[in-house]
């Protein structure tokens, strides 16, 4: 039989054949895997079957009732009594024989005062860890570099709605753990006329509202609890480099769909990219002209609303045209979610822009929240941060500039 280690917090998956909880002892098969093939003994002892797993594969027995530290405890027993500690706390031990069930409270102090607080094998060995810990950090403190802002996911990119509710400025949740463990405080006022039983029980109350936040803290503090500083930052490293390394097999990807088969043909390709990107945010107010250009009566009255732009006026005289592309009629703000929290202004860009409130205050609130970080804001950058036509986005710039509630970089 093998025999699993006592200290491990390995849980098998489900028995292959009946998809049934596993209990020791089991049996694993020594030919097939990975991933590891596990059945439970009944399944075992009618020869189950499955694509390569046959029923004379040699196997292993996996048990843990083996003695580890006493002739009396089993392994199973040591790692029931370890969590049983975890639960309810060192020094309960009537709740712990409880958990147990197969020793008593005498029995399960004894024990664990025995070997895992008295042995001196054990306190042996942490002096020296914790010694060699501090050798190897006693002059070597890690320097905190403060960066100037966090990263952020693009507006309304799929990585933004993988971390909805995250906010990466405070690093931390919009919802914490237990969320509302402070309205059991909202009610209580500590008053002298108080009876001794009343401000007991008010006292208690804030006792385990204090044990709610530590539980809270605990859980944000998860790494921190088996990695020391140059572990954790090893692990944001490795995090840093698979973000970077995603990034070019993404690039590569691109590379491969365009027909490139060669890094010299890239950096073509990349040239040439960066130059039709260039081009575009240059693009001016030409194609919108041109649409016009064979209506006189159209012409005039887009000439008539720049010189309402330019004088720092809202246009009054709305784009029709007889010819070319006929443009798309207001849109219908009655019934939809927003609209009352948005001014008379603004709901006419909407209805001219065909933009839902919605999404029309989602961003205006990226471009203001972009402005106050930045200090201005420039159109290109306002194009980076909302993913929508390039139009679309210019004339809610634009907007916004003459109104006051963004300035120009």
């Amino acid at each position: 039989p093998n025999r699993l280690n006592p200290f491990s917090t390995f849980k098998p998956p489900p028995c292959r054949g009946c998809s049934s909880y596993l209990m020791e002892p089991y049996i694993k098969c020594a030919e097939c895997g990975p991933p590891p093939f596990f059945l439970c003994l009944q399944c075992f002892t009618r020869g189950f079957e499955y694509k390569k797993h046959q029923s004379d594969h040699t196997y292993e027995i996996m048990t843990s009732d083996f003695p580890v530290l006493d002739p009396s405890w089993t392994a199973q027993e040591e790692m029931a009594l370890l969590e049983a500690v975890m639960d309810c706390g060192f020094g309960n031990w009537q709740d712990v024989a409880n958990q147990m069930c197969t020793k008593t409270k005498e029995e399960c102090e004894k024990h664990y005062m025995k070997h895992f607080i008295n042995n001196p094998l054990f306190a042996s060995t942490l002096l020296n860890l914790k010694q060699a810990e501090e050798a190897k950090t006693a002059d070597t403190a890690i320097p905190f570099h403060s960066a100037d802002d966090p990263p952020r996911p693009t507006f309304d990119s799929l990585l933004s709605r993988d971390m909805a509710g995250y906010m990466p400025a405070r690093a931390d949740f919009i919802e914490e753990f237990d969320n509302y463990a402070e309205w059991d405080l909202r009610d209580i006022d500590f008053v002298e006329d108080d009876s001794d039983i009343l401000h007991a029980l008010k006292m208690a109350v804030v006792d385990i509202y204090h044990s709610r936040l530590k539980e809270r803290q605990r859980r944000k503090k998860r790494f921190a609890r088996i990695v020391g500083p140059v572990e954790h930052d090893k692990f944001i490293e490795s995090h840093a480099l698979e973000f970077e390394l995603r990034r070019e097999i993404k690039r590569l990807q691109e590379y491969r769909t365009a027909g490139i088969t060669n890094f010299c043909s890239a950096r073509t390709y990349d040239h040439l990219k960066k130059t039709r990107e260039e081009e575009r945010l240059k693009r001016t107010m030409l194609s919108e002209v041109l649409q016009y250009i064979q209506d006189s009566s159209a012409c005039q009255q887009w000439l008539r609303r720049q010189a309402d732009i330019d004088s720092g006026l809202s246009p009054s005289v709305p784009m029709t045209s007889n010819s070319g592309r006929r443009s798309a009629p207001p849109l219908n703000l009655t019934g939809l979610p927003g609209t009352e929290k948005l001014n008379e202004k603004e709901k006419e860009l909407c209805q001219m822009v065909r933009l839902v409130p919605g999404a029309y205050l989602e961003y205006k609130s990226a471009l203001l929240n972009e402005c106050n970080k930045q200090g201005g804001l420039r159109l290109a950058q306002a194009r980076a941060l909302i993913k929508i036509d390039v139009n679309k986005t210019r004339k809610i710039y634009d907007f916004l500039i003459r109104e006051g509630y963004i300035t120009k970089a």
